[in-house]
């Protein structure tokens, strides 16, 4: 994305990466290829309960190898799209890692190239993070595994633990409880999604408990143990101190990622790097050290693609000499894709009243709405969260059906500084899902419709 940008402003531009393939973790190793799995499970589950709306497939089963197909496929065509793009934007790929020596010195090594010395007047560091294992749980990528393997895996465990219960924790959890794992999830915080507004975490609780998938918030996982391809682990919860064993087939780790900033030269430079590791910037996404910028999952911001590929458009229009905007991190959507799907944007109910504000709320469920009674999923709701001097719309809150699409509109409402008043007046569509934003409003104005 940021060289691209780059071109695009006239700059000559040359991308350093150390892997095979271009795209980096979300495509190779997160987002897209966890979202065709996620898909996988998604069509399966409403094969098995087709007979509800008269079309009886409930044979259907997972097909593990052609899902690895499917995957692989997906990730192959992308990458390859990238690769094009470079090329047509005349971006010279340098394979292999890039090391600062100085502020506008890259160093260039690969075992099949050698080394290079690249000289430029800017330089975007954009090295992004990888897995990571917890005390007593390292990860050996067979028993113990992390969000890379599990992507991999070519046959359902039977039973599967999920150690965190963020996106990738509660995707995954979603997704091989729908392929038939007997999953249970484990998290340190009182909540699942402890970064979503309370309310939502309490839904998802309540709908992955209704699908068979154990719940344990406020719990740790102390230690463990591989036996003959068993992973024997010990659970302590944390309100009562009660401690007990349990085995499973596999072990995700989901806690949790680090930054990729050793060995690029930071130190030495003088570029400042906090205690997690992350490159401290501006809000240009400057160093402050040279023609040096960094973004994405380096830096103490949120560890998202559509934050990166954001961040990447500011750093390289400030190095063209532009007066970009900087991100504006209360607007950012977040958006998680397990079953039911739960996304928002904006401040959450507790934020907005940490921050002084006198707030009124809404919720209106799915549960009301012809298009969801038609899909046969009607669990979850919309939350609306806004200022009561000014009735300003300060969060958007969804958790059910398309909620990550579904999260677009309240994106574009809450960067125009929509009053709900206005937001409620926009004509939606009927019948779709979008219209429980709408409901949700009228809700908020005390006059809702089909309620």
């Amino acid at each position: 994305m940021a060289a691209i940008r780059a071109s695009q402003l006239g700059l000559k531009t040359a991308l350093v990466e150390k892997d095979a393939t271009l795209g980096g973790t979300c495509l190779n190793r997160g987002c897209i290829p966890a979202k065709a799995l996620l898909h996988s499970a998604e069509v399966l589950h409403e094969a098995q309960n087709g007979a509800q709306i008269g079309v009886d497939v409930s044979s259907a089963k997972i097909d593990m190898d052609g899902l690895q197909t499917y995957r692989a496929g997906i990730v192959d065509e992308l990458t390859g799209g990238i690769a094009y793009l470079m090329k047509k934007n005349k971006i010279t790929v340098e394979r292999g890692f890039g090391q600062l020596l100085a502020a506008d010195k890259v160093k260039v090594s690969d075992e099949a190239e050698g080394e290079r010395i690249l000289s430029a007047k800017h330089v975007l560091l954009a090295t992004g993070s990888t897995v990571k294992g917890l005390p007593g749980l390292e990860l050996d990528g067979k028993n113990i595994i992390s969000s890379d393997e599990i992507l991999e895996l070519t046959a359902v465990p039977k039973t599967l633990l999920v150690v965190g219960a963020g996106a990738v924790g509660t995707e995954f959890a979603s997704a091989y409880a729908d392929y038939g794992s007997e999953v249970t999830l484990v998290e340190f915080a009182d909540r699942l999604l402890p970064i979503e507004d309370a309310d939502c975490s309490k839904e998802l609780a309540k709908a992955f408990k209704k699908r068979g998938i154990k719940v344990m918030t406020s719990h740790k996982v102390n230690g463990s143990k591989v036996s003959r391809n068993k992973v024997t682990v010990e659970i302590e919860s944390l309100k009562k101190g009660e401690k007990t064993e349990a085995k499973f087939d596999k072990v995700l780790v989901a806690a949790g990622r680090a930054p990729c900033t050793k060995n690029l030269g930071l130190e030495a430079l003088g570029i400042k790097v906090n205690e997690r590791g992350l490159v401290e910037v501006d809000a240009n996404c400057h160093t402050g050290v040279g023609g040096v910028y960094a973004i994405g999952d380096i830096i103490p911001t949120a560890w998202l693609a559509h934050v990166a590929s954001a961040e990447a458009f500011v750093a390289v229009e400030h190095m063209a000499g532009l007066n970009p905007k900087p991100v504006n991190h209360d607007r950012i959507p977040s958006c998680t894709y397990c079953r039911p799907e739960v996304a928002s944007v904006g401040l959450t109910e507790a934020a907005a009243k940490e921050r002084g504000y006198t707030v009124k709320v809404s919720k209106f469920p799915f549960s009301a709405i012809g298009k969801a009674k038609i899909l046969k999923d009607t669990g979850g709701f919309v939350k609306i969260v806004a200022a009561e001097e000014y009735d300003e719309v300060l969060g958007v809150h969804i958790v059910g059906p398309r909620a990550t699409e579904a999260i677009a509109e309240a994106c574009v409402a809450l960067s125009a500084e929509a009053t709900s008043e206005w937001y409620a007046s926009i004509m939606h569509a009927h019948p779709t899902l979008s219209e429980t934003v709408q409901e949700s409003l009228h809700s908020l104005m005390g006059h809702p419709v089909h309620m």
